[in-house]
């Protein structure tokens, strides 16, 4: 007896696409290897866009606001929602990495100038 399986169909947040891991595995020869390039470089464009978030929102940081304050500052809001739309650190890593930008030494991982 057959089942037929319905799934929920979700859709797609941008820049999302399937990837075929051969085309991954390519660059360097070993999808593992890909594959931890990728991470590596993610978790630093991670760190780095935490740190230019915190610095700018920073600037906002006062002990003396009230509530009201906080809540109206347009700025500190245009400056979340810009971060907020940014691709994930993993997409932006993945598509550097496929654009031949990443330079692997060693162990180390860094974008080419």
């Amino acid at each position: 007896m057959d089942k037929i399986r319905h799934f929920k169909t979700y859709e797609m947040p941008e820049g999302i696409e399937p990837k075929n891991l051969s085309t991954i595995k390519d660059v360097s020869g070993n999808l593992y290897k890909s594959l931890t390039i990728i991470s590596e470089r993610s978790n630093t464009i991670g760190i780095e866009l935490k740190e230019e978030i915190n610095d700018k929102l920073e600037e906002f940081a006062s002990s003396t606001d009230t509530l009201e304050e906080v809540l109206e500052n347009r700025e500190q809001i245009e400056i979340s929602k810009f971060y907020e739309k940014l691709p994930h650190p993993t997409i932006i890593a993945l598509q550097e990495f496929m654009d031949g930008k990443l330079n692997v030494k060693g162990e180390e991982v860094s974008e080419e100038e």
